[in-house]
């Protein structure tokens, strides 16, 4: 019996990126398969960051990428304690005041064992754990982790934007 469980836990932590959902701002489910064959750069973010210039970037990236088939995911989150205290406000700050188009997850944890399930694989099978907000990672059109970068390193950094345009069709 143990045996069983241990290799539904490796299956399970096996999975691509493309098994795991996320709830958006708006109440709407974000399945990470919707996007399959497209690469998609998933970011942890927090409004009150002074690395919050960095949505400017990621605007600007899905808006040079997006049409081509990159998808751009903010996940709010205070494990920093830097987030704003509801989803309201995060929508107010990222839709009407900063003008984001791309899709935002809920308020959601991304560290430790409250964290969602995407930032558990992400630390279980790739050992990237956010070290703070806005720390980016790059899910290649099979859901395999292309790249991890930290909260130092901008969206459209060539290191990053190589990597998109290499995943785009």
């Amino acid at each position: 019996m143990r045996t069983f469980f241990a290799m539904i836990i490796a299956i399970i932590l096996s999975f691509p990126a493309y098994a795991f959902q996320f709830k958006g701002l708006d109440g709407q489910v974000l399945d990470l398969d919707d996007w399959r064959g497209q690469p998609v750069l998933v970011v942890n973010t927090a409004s009150l960051c002074g690395f919050t210039r960095q949505y400017g970037d990621m605007q600007q990236i899905y808006d040079d990428y997006g049409p081509r088939g990159l998808v751009v995911l903010a996940v709010p989150s205070d494990d920093f304690r830097q987030e704003l205290s509801s989803n309201e406000e995060v929508a107010d700050f990222c839709r009407v005041q900063t003008g984001l188009t791309f899709p935002i997850t809920e308020i959601t944890p991304v560290r430790g064992p409250d964290a969602h399930p995407f930032y558990r694989w992400l630390a279980d099978d790739h050992g990237a754990v956010p070290a703070w907000n806005f720390n980016k990672a790059l899910i290649g059109p099979d859901g395999a982790l292309l790249g991890f970068w930290g909260s130092g390193t901008r969206p459209n950094a060539r290191a990053i934007t190589r990597q998109i345009r290499a995943a785009l069709p």
